[in-house]
């Protein structure tokens, strides 16, 4: 665990009254990385990012960002300090347009940079800067998840954590996305990523950690996870 990491998650535990949903984790992630957080459904995945980003709360552990010790602070504090999260559903407001999902994310970023980022978003979703002025809720489903990731965006992160991205997308749809986030991480944007579809997510990743009943098992590089015999036989043999 280094100090100068952008994101160091250290030996955190997240309970639900008795119940430990995450044991005593550590990871880093550094500047310009693309890191993936794998493991089944019920590993403590969501739990673990919901208390990095001030969601959910930290029972024992510490989390720092920037050099700035998280723990304990509210999530619009964390949100503020440059990280954000695209939650897992997306949790969009159906009744609100794209341009309106977008005016609301980038409200405290100064004007000049939201010029730069709405073109770098029209030309990232070219899709949404057609439907600017459609409701959310009328949008498909790719549609939807193309403005979760642009509403994070929009807030000009440090850190964009995705949960779940392809979640009941069309495989059509989730290579576009994932063709998306390579270009969002040549922006240089750091990413953070929880994905079922894990050979997908480790062909962008740099590094990645798998999790078992809320417990780290497995880390390495991209490379050591594909070759990793339990984790091709638990989640690449699709």
């Amino acid at each position: 665990m280094s100090s100068s990491s952008l994101l160091s998650v250290f030996n955190v535990t997240v309970t639900y009254g008795p119940i430990a949903a995450v044991h005593d984790v550590s990871l880093d992630v550094w500047s310009g990385e693309v890191v993936v957080l794998a493991g089944a459904n019920g590993a403590g995945k969501t739990s673990l990012l919901r208390a990095v980003a001030g969601v959910t709360p930290v029972a024992a552990g510490r989390v720092a960002f920037a050099g700035t010790d998280l723990t304990g602070l509210p999530a619009d504090r964390i949100a503020a300090l440059g990280l954000r999260m695209v939650p897992e559903g997306r949790r969009l407001w159906p009744t609100l347009t794209v341009k309106e999902h977008l005016e609301i994310a980038w409200r405290d970023v100064p004007a000049a940079r939201r010029a730069a980022l709405a073109a770098d978003l029209d030309r990232l979703f070219p899709r949404l800067a057609e439907r600017r002025q459609q409701r959310a809720g009328s949008l498909s489903g790719g549609e939807q998840q193309m403005l979760a990731i642009a509403r994070g965006l929009a807030a000009d992160p440090k850190l964009l954590i995705i949960d779940e991205l392809s979640l009941g997308l069309a495989p059509g749809v989730v290579r576009r996305l994932f063709d998306a986030l390579r270009q969002i991480s040549a922006a240089g944007v750091t990413l953070l990523i929880v994905e079922q579809a894990l050979r997908q997510a480790l062909a962008i990743a740099h590094r990645g950690y798998v999790l078992e009943t809320g417990r780290l098992v497995v880390e390495g590089t991209a490379a050591e996870l594909a070759d990793n015999e339990a984790v091709r036989r638990a989640y690449l043999t699709v």
